[in-house]
């Protein structure tokens, strides 16, 4: 992944002492490792860049962002066809 794109946090776990989290880019699940980020729960959104959480979220920048990145064509081509975008 190129792009520093909001995702939303699905899951967390610790794997080997790092927290690491599963995060959703409407509908393509990656890993993302959250030691920048501590504290970031379930729910929430970060960016992720290189696989590491850079920064949390609120919820509406996140959207619009997201929305923006779409305008532009840039998501499909750095997350493929199976691409959702979040309601």
């Amino acid at each position: 992944m190129c792009l520093a794109i909001p995702g939303k946090v699905t899951r967390i776990w610790e794997s080997d002492g790092k927290a690491m989290a599963e995060v959703d880019f409407g509908g393509v699940a990656k890993e993302a490792c959250l030691d920048l980020v501590p504290g970031l729960q379930v729910g929430e959104y970060t960016i992720v860049h290189l696989g590491f959480a850079l920064r949390r979220m609120d919820e509406a920048d996140a959207l619009l962002t997201i929305q923006l990145f779409e305008q532009m064509g840039d998501l499909e081509a750095e997350l493929g066809s199976e691409l959702r975008i979040y309601p």
